[in-house]
């Protein structure tokens, strides 16, 4: 809920809105009753900064991680730091440790403390919403359901789509997937359709899922490896994994790329450290952490939101020695 929704309920202006709730003598009573009268229905607070209680260079924004272990999320937060220092607004970053209780311990602390939030969150919208009444929330990697609410999406079944022709137009009719979900993701139905498109049926045993981990990817591969051990690529639900795919089938004694291709997603500088180096359907993590601080900024301020449409970064194939 921001400032513009106050103003078309109450039929005034931002300006005026502005006024009543920061109670100036230019409004007239009758005005100013309707104001605060449309803002309490909306369940609008006002932040810190509308109220003037803060100087510009004094705003701070909430950025809630689940984990500040996994470069992925370290570079959103570099991002989003950025961002916040071309405004000269401040940023504190909280890591939950991938916790649901510790999500909301998170928003109790700091959702008196600070002018938006900005995060990844497993809890209901309806959870978030509690505990942060009034304050501009800017959702990532998941839809918002509570109007007031906005969010930032990555679609990448482009860039999937590309990883798998790649791989079909390379000789690779054994493709597997290593998710990180117990159920299957997002980028596992990417990863379906893509094979499908390509006239590929995927195995049952091909997808197999582990933590988002270094581990975890090559436990994921292992197995995988063990049940169908005539699998010649691989995609990996994030690079982390992919990068424990590469560990894990040195062990086995294959060769990457000659004996199995490897293709992540996330495009993390990290790959490019790796031998050998790991392609990835790559998004823009430094753009993603930035736009959601420009998003928070819009609805701070009282600025024209972007619209949803805008708020979307997409992720395309780069292709480096691993495939």
């Amino acid at each position: 809920m921001t400032i513009h929704d106050v103003a078309r309920s109450a039929g005034v202006s931002r300006q005026t809105v502005s006024r009543a709730l920061n109670d100036k003598a230019e409004i007239d009573g009758s005005t100013k009753q309707r104001v605060l009268d449309a803002a309490r229905e909306l369940g609008y607070r006002p932040s810190r900064f509308a109220r003037g209680l803060v100087r510009p260079d004094t705003t701070t924004i909430g950025l809630v991680v689940p984990d500040l272990l996994n470069p992925f999320f370290t570079e959103v937060a570099s991002g989003a730091l950025a961002a916040a220092r071309r405004r000269g607004w401040h940023v504190v970053v909280h890591d939950t440790t991938d916790d649901p209780e510790q999500e909301l311990a998170t928003l109790r602390v700091i959702g008196t403390q600070v002018d938006a939030v900005v995060g990844y969150f497993s809890r209901s919208d309806e959870d978030l919403d509690r505990l942060t009444a009034g304050i501009p929330v800017v959702l990532l990697g998941r839809e918002p359901r509570i109007p007031r609410f906005s969010g930032i999406g990555i679609d990448g079944e482009d860039g999937v789509r590309e990883a798998v022709a790649h791989l079909v137009s390379r000789g690779h009719r054994r493709i597997g997937m290593l998710d990180g979900h117990p159920a299957p993701s997002v980028r596992q139905r990417w990863f379906r359709r893509a094979a499908a498109e390509c006239g590929i049926a995927v195995h049952p045993g091909w997808v197999t899922g582990a933590a988002q981990t270094v581990d975890g990817g090559g436990t994921a591969l292992a197995t995988l490896l063990a049940a169908h051990p005539d699998v010649t690529a691989v995609f990996a639900f994030n690079d982390v994994m992919a990068i424990g795919a590469l560990r894990e089938a040195r062990r086995f004694g294959l060769r990457v790329p000659a004996d199995l291709a490897v293709i992540g997603f996330d495009g993390l500088a990290l790959g490019t450290l790796v031998e050998p180096e790991l392609s990835s359907v790559a998004v823009d993590t430094r753009a993603l952490g930035s736009l959601a601080v420009e998003q928070a900024a819009r609805l701070v301020t009282g600025a024209t939101p972007l619209e949803p449409g805008e708020l979307i970064i997409r992720a395309g194939l780069h292709l480096r020695e691993s495939a």
